[in-house]
């Protein structure tokens, strides 16, 4: 397997697992939040898709699926157009309420899209790119790639919690 193969089964098994989370919840189930200041599935979905579109797309050299398709003017949030979800406060999290996971899954879905289109093209010398000198060592394409996939890995396992959750009760 190369390495463009490895990340689109990687992004490919995120994918998957959003599919799974948003199957058959009504919305209820979406913008429940189990506990006080914790995040509902809606949310965790949301920011899925955001870290995703965010991260690729700024090693990619293009805008925001977000941005460029308009999808924050569809879901209509009242947050930045740039917001990723990184740092919400509780506020901000109830603000990710009253989308359909239809829309979620539809913007997932280009958001992956994208990324696979990206990723089809690496070959092993560009994952020594540095795409991030803010930190100490600089990050590499690599880094940043396999960081997306565990983010979207640890929030997907949350939302399948919080599913479980609601599911139990």
């Amino acid at each position: 397997m190369d390495i463009s193969g490895v990340f689109t089964d990687a992004f490919s098994r995120v994918q998957e697992e959003v599919h799974a989370v948003l199957e058959g919840l009504s919305q209820e189930d979406l913008d429940t939040r189990p506990g006080p200041g914790a995040n509902s599935i809606g949310w965790l979905v949301w920011h899925i898709a955001r870290v995703q579109d965010d991260h690729v797309a700024d090693v990619a050299g293009r805008e925001q699926t977000w941005i460029a398709d308009d999808w924050h003017e569809r879901f209509a949030l009242g947050l930045e157009s740039r917001d990723i979800g990184y740092g919400h406060t509780s506020d901000q999290v109830g603000k990710v309420k009253g989308v359909k996971a239809s829309e979620l899954r539809g913007y997932y879905d280009a958001v992956h899209a994208a990324t696979l289109g990206y990723v089809a093209a690496l070959v092993p010398a560009d994952l020594d790119r540095i795409v991030d000198t803010r930190w100490d060592p600089a990050v590499t394409l690599g880094v940043r790639l396999v960081s997306v996939v565990n983010d979207n890995q640890q929030h997907t396992g949350q939302a399948m919690y919080v599913r479980g959750l609601l599911e139990s009760s």
